[in-house]
């Protein structure tokens, strides 16, 4: 079968260093806000994926066409622009309850699997928090350990 390498694959970079020298200010401190509401919702320790994503377990997937790969099941990245959250199980399992979440979330853009926040300050935190472990929950009962 096709297993692809991903270009964005765990590295042994570290964390509290590549936040620490987010250029940014705001988006800086946003990252700090993320990394621990991701360490919460997942229990788990943040890892380096790829140069610029911190990213919180892993899975494996495997398509129809017979590609497969590795990534991440849930994780964010504090991009110039805005801080990006990816919440990859709203992208393999759209449920309506995350539109809800959606709509009471604030000032936010959305990509396939990705949540493009400009400002934390704009958004209600418990909602993020409530679309982070929507998301954490479906990752993990699609691929399960």
């Amino acid at each position: 079968m096709a297993h692809d390498r991903n270009k964005t694959i765990p590295t042994s970079a570290d964390v509290a260093a590549f936040i620490a020298a987010v250029p940014d200010p705001r988006r800086r401190e946003d990252a700090y806000v993320l990394a621990d509401l991701h360490s919460r919702v997942t229990g788990l320790a943040p890892k380096m994926w790829g140069s610029s994503i911190i990213g919180y377990g892993s899975y494996h997937y495997r398509y129809e066409s017979g590609r497969e790969g590795d990534f991440m099941r849930a994780g964010f990245s504090p991009r110039k622009a805005a801080s990006t959250i990816y919440l990859m199980g709203n992208y393999c399992d759209h449920r309506a309850d995350a539109d809800d979440l959606f709509a009471r979330l604030g000032k936010h853009r959305t990509g396939k699997s990705c949540l493009y926040v400009t400002r934390l300050e704009k958004v209600d935190l418990s909602v993020l928090e409530a679309l982070v472990a929507l998301s954490w929950e479906i990752m993990n009962e699609k691929y399960p350990d």
